[in-house]
């Protein structure tokens, strides 16, 4: 597995991170869990995603239990602050410095660590000032707590507004967390231009378009028993903008390019993303352990201009490009 600088920083992370939303105390049972975090240790993966939110923080603590143990310098661990935690009071969501200031220390705790190696905004606070929310994510650095920050899902103009802040902070400010893969790129003409600019790196999520790009939703077709589709516990919304006919009859399409590259389906969407500038790292999850290993296969691999050129056009027409779609709630969520 290789590593790659996450933007211009010295952080360097494996190409794939081993992420468990939707997953990890939700989907599956903790021993399944365990087994997918050592297989992924095994394969190489060293970078580790999850978030308080995820499964009300029971996701962070199956995390933590499963790296108990594991040299602490020989893994990266990221984690996020803004959705709601606890019963749902008034700050308990959001970027307020009471929030992130409560949140880091229930991560920690969770995680079993006493540093995070990143810490991320998981969407903007439009209620919070930017200032206040850096100014916290500071404190945080400063006192050790954390090594570096970063965003998810933050518009062009905010990620820069956040940058210049923690420049004069003197934080590093070092990744932007986004949606990207074949089917959604809205990431590509304004915030990946000003990510680089910045010095920022991309960690991308649902490379494989919440499964849809492993080729198992079929036009015409159920989603089948037990897939993200018909998840009952937060999943599905986020699959079933992909569940037409028309964009599943082009990922079928998909299907004789994979395997003209000796690939599976969601090998090669993972391969795709991975090529794309400014990406440090894709985040994959797993319910079993084969399905890491699998997945890991796309490291490494390298897709020639003429195939890239043969993924957008049979995709023409799905591809989801328009830069509005990042956005955050106006409102904490409560």
């Amino acid at each position: 597995m290789d590593s790659r600088a996450l933007g211009h920083s010295g952080l360097k992370i494996s190409e794939l991170a081993y992420g468990n939303w939707l997953t990890h105390a939700s989907q599956v049972e903790e021993d399944a869990a365990l087994a997918c975090v050592r297989q992924a240790l095994d394969e190489g993966i060293t970078t580790f995603d999850t978030a308080d939110v995820y499964a009300n923080t029971a996701a962070e603590a199956v995390l933590g239990r499963a790296l108990n143990g594991v040299r602490r310098e020989s893994v990266e661990i990221c984690t996020k602050v803004y959705w709601p935690v606890g019963p749902g009071g008034p700050n308990d969501s959001g970027l307020s410095r009471k929030h992130i200031m409560e949140a880091i220390d229930g991560s920690l705790e969770r995680l079993q660590t006493d540093h995070v190696d990143l810490y991320q905004a998981h969407r903007y606070d439009y209620e919070t000032p930017l200032e206040e929310t850096m100014s916290a994510f500071a404190d945080i650095v400063h006192s050790g707590r954390a090594a570096y920050i970063g965003v998810s899902e933050w518009t062009a103009d905010e990620i820069r507004a956040g940058h210049a802040l923690a420049q004069e902070l003197r934080i590093p400010l070092v990744s932007s967390q986004p949606q990207y893969s074949m089917l959604w790129r809205v990431i590509e003409t304004e915030v990946v231009p000003t990510c680089r600019e910045l010095g920022i790196g991309q960690i991308v999520f649902s490379p494989i378009a919440q499964g849809v790009l492993t080729g198992k939703y079929k036009p015409g077709a159920e989603p089948p028993e037990g897939s993200r589709a018909t998840d009952t516990k937060g999943g599905a919304d986020m699959v079933k903008r992909w569940l037409r006919d028309d964009v599943l009859e082009r990922v079928q399409r998909l299907s004789p390019l994979a395997d003209q590259a000796g690939l599976s389906l969601a090998q090669l969407a993972i391969a795709w993303v991975l090529q794309n500038d400014n990406v440090s790292a894709a985040i994959i999850g797993a319910s079993r352990p084969e399905q890491v290993t699998e997945n890991v296969k796309a490291a490494g691999v390298r897709l020639d201009a003429d195939l890239m050129t043969a993924i957008d056009d049979v995709l023409d027409g799905v591809i989801e490009r328009d830069p509005s779609r990042t956005q955050s709630p106006k409102q904490r969520p409560t």
